[in-house]
């Protein structure tokens, strides 16, 4: 099963005209697509680095963006973004809603779900392709986090956490869950991809496949059924922190639980301890998950946990990401290796310009190359005379001759 996230799809906004749409298709039997998450805070709320880092993010190859802000004017933010990249892009609105509502009332608890609502299309109007809606967290999900006596990791997701709250608060339930249709209507108004947000994702191996994650995954892979049902495209968001033993059957339980939804995964990060470098932490789960079905995979940079993203910090996140999602897809998809292939011949034969025209980072390749040129040109300064791959061209010389002349 797949969908597809069409950029400025119906949207309001001439800087993003339907005509204009860019597609995006995710799911069974495509590539493994990549998604950059950018945005304010309270204490780094600067719009042109956040046009910085959008340009940055769609220069290195991403495929969607999320735009995250929660400080600064929301609205201005958000058609600031759509307006400076053709990427499909997506938020949380939960983000906008609860933001809003501290400003008015100086209280999260007196959000008004109509005006939620009201908000989510708005935001739609201006040209959103996609939306992760926290509906999966209803009162069932965090009695379970109760009864399991908590988390060693406590809650990760921002928008999932203040609903909690405002369910705790007001003893009602989650108005996301309980009008489900009507989130559906107006994805289906404005022909975009529903995400069904992880807002009990485990923000700690430890917690992986707890109760509450489970249950929340559970009803995420209903509403999925329910929203296709209703005419809706859906995806399903997974986990966040999962040992690496566990992505595979985390992934079978989605595909199974929900159809075959198509799956959109936070990284996901196989160990607490990686700081600094979490964005090779990511990758490691990202490849295994691709390998295994993911379909959309959100990127991690080096500052996951420790700090908002820089430009530099986009830059390196797309890229250790995509590198990730190539490793999964030549595992999940044996008949696209050629490509691997043809980069293996070039390296043999030391063929240097042919191989960049294989590799994800051709420019990097090349300056590194570049700056450390060898006295023989044919050769690298990792081996410089003592060059295995010239060595060996040399001894099997006329048994590659002849295979070629036999092709």
């Amino acid at each position: 099963m797949s969908w597809t996230i069409r950029q400025g799809a119906k949207s309001s906004s001439p800087a993003t005209p339907a005509a204009a749409a860019k597609i995006v298709g995710i799911g069974t039997g495509l590539r493994t697509k990549i998604n950059a998450s950018i945005g304010t805070s309270s204490d780094i709320c600067d719009l042109g680095l956040e046009i910085e880092k959008a340009r940055a993010a769609q220069e290195e190859g991403a495929d969607t963006l999320m735009e995250l802000s929660t400080a600064g004017n929301l609205d201005e933010i958000r058609r600031a973004i759509l307006s400076c990249t053709d990427l499909p892009v997506g938020n949380v609105p939960l983000y906008q809603a609860f933001q809003e509502t501290i400003r008015k009332y100086k209280n999260p608890a007196k959000l008004d779900p109509e005006y939620l609502f009201e908000l989510i299309e708005r935001q739609l109007e201006d040209g959103l392709s996609f939306m992760a809606i926290h509906c999966g967290i209803n009162q069932y999900t965090i009695e379970r986090l109760r009864k399991q006596g908590f988390r060693y990791g406590g809650l990760a997701s921002k928008g999932g956490t203040y609903m909690v709250a405002w369910m705790d608060v007001n003893k009602r339930e989650n108005p996301l869950y309980e009008q489900f249709d009507r989130v559906c209507g107006l994805m289906k108004k404005y022909d975009a991809v529903l995400s069904l947000g992880n807002g009990i994702r485990a923000g700690a191996i430890h917690d992986s496949h707890d109760r509450a994650q489970m249950a929340e995954m559970i009803i995420n892979c209903e509403l999925a059924e329910t929203g296709r049902n209703l005419g809706c495209q859906t995806m399903v968001e997974g986990p966040g922190h999962v040992p690496l033993d566990e992505i595979e059957a985390n992934i079978l339980i989605e595909k199974r639980m929900s159809g075959k939804a198509p799956y959109y995964v936070l990284g996901p990060i196989p160990c607490d301890t990686g700081a600094g470098y979490d964005h090779i932490t990511a990758a490691i789960g990202a490849a295994n998950s691709a390998r295994f079905g993911a379909d959309l995979i959100c990127y991690i940079t080096p500052a996951e946990h420790l700090a908002l993203p820089h430009v530099t910090d986009v830059r390196e996140g797309v890229r250790a990401t995509r590198l990730a999602a190539r490793i999964g897809d030549i595992a999940k998809y044996p008949e696209r290796r050629e490509n691997e292939k043809q980069a293996a011949l070039a390296r043999r034969d030391m063929r240097w310009e042919d191989l960049e025209q294989f590799l994800l980072f051709p420019d990097l390749a090349r300056n590194t190359r570049q700056e450390r040129m060898p006295l023989r040109k044919e050769t690298c300064t990792m081996c410089g005379d003592f060059c295995a791959m010239k060595k060996g061209m040399e001894i099997f010389e006329t048994d590659i001759t002849d295979k070629r002349a036999s092709l």
